[in-house]
């Protein structure tokens, strides 16, 4: 079992704000796409050039679609063969083609 590395306090601090902002950023995002301001393919965009915005779970990203519950989610993540726990950075060409084509519906 490996040990936590040893940060200084001021490292761990930088590391907080730093988790915190991520956070922030990502529910950003999710409200965006929530209130309409932001489209499935804008995220998907924005997830290329943004390693915060690529971390965001999939799921959690479809979730914050209007008129996207719980069951319309697992139903498109398999039929786009999408794992529970894929990232935004982790989707292939065929799955992002996929999950757009049942979004666009």
């Amino acid at each position: 079992m490996q040990t936590p590395p040893k940060l200084t306090d001021e490292q761990r601090q930088l590391a907080s704000v730093r988790a915190v902002a991520n956070r922030r950023r990502r529910a950003e995002v999710k409200d965006q796409l929530r209130a309409g301001e932001m489209t499935w393919e804008q995220v998907l965009a924005l997830a290329e050039t943004d390693d915060v915005v690529a971390a965001l779970r999939v799921s959690d990203v479809l979730l914050a679609i209007p008129g996207v519950g719980p069951m319309r989610v697992k139903r498109f993540m398999k039929y786009a063969h999408v794992s529970q726990s894929r990232r935004l950075r982790g989707l292939g060409p065929q799955q992002v083609r996929l999950l757009s084509r049942v979004l666009s519906w």
